[in-house]
């Protein structure tokens, strides 16, 4: 036993070492530094919520060495931000597929002081498609039975493989840390390399769910954006909106679901009921525009 506890003992300590070689510290907010992960040649990853300003960022290189980084771009509802610095080091391994709960975790972040640090638990949740409370879409829900301290968001999240399945935040729920899985992680980093920013559609109306007569239910247009997509695909004020890109829809959560499967620039099929009779009309998804 005691051999078998010792091995699995240097397993982890080979699996943290070589995580380590990735991650960085990032300075970008008051008090505690943060971490992130090189998820690309010269590109870091960090949590969004940790990065407190544009400007004169620096991050201690996985070599010790503390370099400028810029901001490339921030997504706030993935709690994600992208940074761009001299690093021509190794990069992670992303994991094939999602963990299951149950899965040891471990969470590998580096602080300027201390240098690599390490925290185990266990992945204890697991579910599909996630909408966070800032809007935004994880691929999955991976909830974290493991102590996430102070610089700890922003840090690599590994099997014990040392497969990175996502990074660390404590932002996004209130009863866990939330592992951000690596297939949104590389949805986020290439719109952000592409962009500067996170385009999510949007069809510019105010809706308000309301009962029809025969027990179906379905949104009423209570406002539209001047130049909208829907207004000008010829949607109305009063206007009840029943379904959405084929799909019934009856709040606007189910709006967005729709959304999120077509891109910006596309049409979707909308049906709305007018004067009790039902209308087909095609709103090109516009893009959502961005609040400063």
């Amino acid at each position: 036993m005691a051999n078998e506890l010792a091995a699995l003992s240097n397993e982890l300590a080979t699996a943290v070492e070589q995580a380590g070689k990735t991650v960085a510290a990032v300075h970008a907010r008051p008090r505690f530094s943060s971490s992130g992960v090189f998820w690309r040649p010269g590109v870091i990853v960090t949590a969004e919520h940790t990065v407190r300003r544009e400007e004169e960022i620096t991050v201690t290189l996985p070599d010790g060495r503390n370099a400028p980084a810029t901001l490339a771009g921030a997504d706030a509802g993935t709690d994600l931000a992208v940074l761009k610095a001299d690093w021509s080091g190794p990069v992670n391994q992303h994991a094939a597929a999602a963990p299951a709960p149950g899965n040891l975790a471990l969470c590998i972040g580096r602080s300027e002081d201390s240098g690599v640090n390490a925290t185990m638990g266990i992945v204890s949740a697991v579910s599909d498609a996630w909408r966070t409370w800032r809007g935004g879409r994880l691929d999955h829900y991976i909830r974290l039975d493991l102590t996430l301290y102070p610089g700890s968001s922003g840090g690599a999240v590994i099997n014990t493989g040392g497969e990175v399945i996502g990074i660390a935040t404590s932002a996004l729920s209130r009863i866990a840390g939330v592992a951000i899985p690596a297939a949104t992680i590389d949805r986020v980093v290439d719109e952000i390399l592409t962009r500067g920013h996170v385009a999510r559609g949007y069809l510019g109306v105010g809706l308000q769910p309301v009962e029809l007569p025969n027990h179906q239910k379905g949104l009423i247009v209570l406002s539209l954006e001047p130049d909208g997509p829907a207004a000008k695909a010829g949607v109305l004020i009063g206007d009840i909106l029943v379904a959405l890109g084929g799909g019934s829809v009856s709040d606007t959560e189910d709006i967005q679901l729709v959304l999120e499967k077509y891109a910006v620039g596309q049409p979707v099929e909308t049906e709305v009921l007018r004067g009790g009779d039902a209308r087909q009309i095609l709103v090109t998804v516009g893009v959502r525009p961005r609040r400063d």
